[in-house]
């Protein structure tokens, strides 16, 4: 069996006494064309674009995850929520380790709220091949993988 030596990386705080990944869940939100993106503020990733998103909260699903999650930050109600894939995300300079679960959705009216300024600047429909930079490190990933939600 082959392993795979991990990635040197410092250490971290995450209240926990033991050091470990930690699971998000991007959403990646579809109307016709274009999908939804916003501005990320005052966390790591600071001043690049995401999608709506947050951690996995224990006992949950990443779908429930997401519907919870874009209702929290934007106010819009999606549908059609399935899994797509995900990505191993390091952030050296901010000393995290993310595993990203990706899942698409559709939302086919309402205008994204920022119920959440203090984490996200703006939101946004932008066409995917036409995504503004910089991209937040999971996207960046994910488009390195060569995903295309509308494929």
């Amino acid at each position: 069996m082959n392993h795979i030596a991990p990635i040197p990386f410092p250490p971290y705080d995450t209240g926990m006494s033991i050091n470990k990944p930690l699971v998000g869940v991007g959403v990646i939100i579809k109307r016709d064309n274009t999908v939804l993106i916003g501005k990320r503020i005052n966390s790591h990733g600071d001043g690049t674009w995401s999608f709506p998103g947050g951690h996995l909260e224990f006992g949950e699903s990443p779908e429930q995850c997401a519907v919870r999650e874009v209702e929290e930050e934007t106010g819009l109600h999606i549908s059609d929520v399935s899994k797509l894939t995900f990505t191993n995300d390091i952030f050296p300079k901010e000393n995290k380790h993310y595993i990203t679960l990706f899942v698409t959705a559709v939302c086919k009216n309402g205008d994204p709220q920022l119920l959440e300024p203090q984490k996200c600047a703006e939101w946004k429909w932008v066409e995917w091949n036409n995504l503004p930079r910089p991209l937040f490190t999971p996207i960046e990933n994910l488009i390195k993988e060569g995903i295309n939600p509308f494929a």
